[in-house]
C-alpha cells in the first residue's frame, strides 16, 4: 500500500526470515546501482592479472635492463609477472645458465618484487612468477 502511494516497488529482500523482510525501493535505480557495483568489481579483479615476459638465454645486458624496466612497470600497476627464459636447440644442455640468469633477475628485482613461484622447467621454458612486495595494492 505504501509502495503504491510512493509510486515505488516493494522488493522482498530476505524471504527465509521470519517474518520475511521487504523494502520499498525504486527498482530501476536499484538494478542500475547493482550493475555498476558488478562492473566496478570486475574492473578491480582484472587489475591483478598475470603478465608474461619472455627472455632468450643469450639476452644482452641493455636488453635485459629494458625488460626489467617493463617488469617493474607491471608490478607497480599491481600485476603479477611470469618471467620465462626459453631455450633453443642445444641450449637445453645448459639449463644452469638459465638458472643463473633468473638468479640475476631476482637479485635486480629484490627491492620491488617477491618471488611467488620458484624457478620451474616446463618444456623448453624455465620460469618464475613474481609479485610486488608492497603490502597494499597500488591501484587502490
Amino acid at each position: 500500500m505504501r509502495a503504491q502511494q510512493a509510486e515505488l516497488d516493494l522488493v522482498e529482500i530476505s524471504p527465509m526470515a521470519s517474518p520475511p523482510v521487504a523494502r520499498i525501493v525504486d527498482w530501476g535505480k536499484y538494478n542500475y546501482q547493482k550493475m555498476k557495483e558488478q562492473q566496478k568489481s570486475r574492473r578491480n579483479a582484472k587489475a591483478g592479472e598475470l603478465k608474461q615476459i619472455r627472455l632468450g638465454l643469450k639476452i644482452g645486458a641493455n636488453d635485459l635492463d629494458i625488460k626489467l624496466r617493463k617488469v617493474t612497470d607491471f608490478l607497480s600497476q599491481g600485476h603479477k609477472v611470469k618471467i620465462s627464459v626459453f631455450f633453443r636447440g642445444r641450449e637445453m644442455t645448459h639449463q644452469d645458465l638459465g638458472h643463473a640468469l633468473l638468479d640475476r633477475i631476482i637479485k635486480n628485482l629484490e627491492e620491488v618484487a617477491i618471488v611467488d613461484q620458484k624457478p620451474q622447467m616446463a618444456g623448453r621454458n624455465l620460469s618464475i612468477v613474481v609479485r610486488s612486495n608492497n603490502a597494499k595494492n597500488p591501484k587502490s
